[in-house]
């Protein structure tokens, strides 16, 4: 890994943020999923070596709350549109005009606000493992806070796999994350929404084995420009690693 450069955003967060690449190359920007960073998500699955042996400029992006960014407890600071806020300070700073978007799981919801918000400055993007509905609707937030606050066992599944997902990660901070799943829900929206689907190309990927992948097929149906692959033999914590996906996306950037 590269040392980080810090990037502040609107509220005053600091974000991680990591080059590699060529300098003059099209850029290509990772952000990567809940409880996760751009090394564990990006550099550790062979993303970064392979985009890097194309001939892109890489910049991937510590999300708020992860890796080496900073980790604010405020639930308010986490909603969609702030994080892809975010995003779009780190291409200002950076002073890129147009990138493509490679986004997975939370990084994918993200991308679909941000592939609105910025249109043709998205020319292509791909968003893997990304579910329609409530975000982190499965997590149940008050068995979580016990936990938290002395322990209590979690007893519902889905919230054993986030916080066994969050602890895997060192440097995860699980009251941070916590924040972000109640500023991503406190609105109570279906995000990403089917009836404001991006308009530019979309490679939607998600594995066969993911609970999500029937909402993945649904968000690929409802944008025009859109194409879906099922990554065959993969679930949502192991898809990122999965040669088909990575050849898949590669070849869909390079039809630009």
């Amino acid at each position: 890994m590269p040392a980080p450069q810090r990037v502040e955003v609107g509220d005053g967060v600091g974000l991680a943020t990591y080059s590699w690449g060529d300098p003059d190359g099209p850029v290509v920007l990772l952000v990567h999923g809940f409880a996760s960073s751009a090394r564990d998500n990006w550099v550790l699955t062979g993303w970064v070596r392979m985009l890097e042996k194309a001939g892109y400029r890489i910049l991937a992006v510590d999300q708020r709350g992860h890796g080496a960014s900073e980790k604010p407890h405020d639930a308010e600071g986490y909603t969609v549109r702030t994080l892809a806020s975010d995003i779009e300070s780190v291409l200002d700073t950076f002073l890129i005009d147009t990138a493509f978007y490679l986004g997975y799981s939370l990084g994918a919801r993200v991308g679909w606000q941000v592939a609105r918000n910025l249109g043709e400055r998205i020319p292509r993007a791909v968003l893997g493992g990304v579910p329609d509905g409530t975000p982190l609707a499965r997590l149940d937030i008050e068995q979580v806070r016990r936990y938290i606050a002395d322990g209590t066992p979690v007893t519902d599944g889905p919230t054993k796999n986030y916080i066994a997902l969050t602890e895997r990660v060192p440097g995860n901070d699980l009251e941070a994350l916590l924040a972000l799943a109640r500023g991503m829900r406190a609105s109570r929206s279906i995000d990403p929404d089917p009836s404001t689907a991006p308009t530019q190309p979309v490679l939607f990927a998600t594995g066969s084995e993911d609970a999500v992948i029937e909402g993945s097929r649904r968000l690929a149906e409802a944008a025009p420009q859109a194409r879906f692959l099922e990554i065959p033999g993969r679930h949502h914590f192991n898809a990122p690693g999965s040669r088909v996906f990575r050849e898949a996306a590669l070849e869909f950037l390079q039809e630009a």
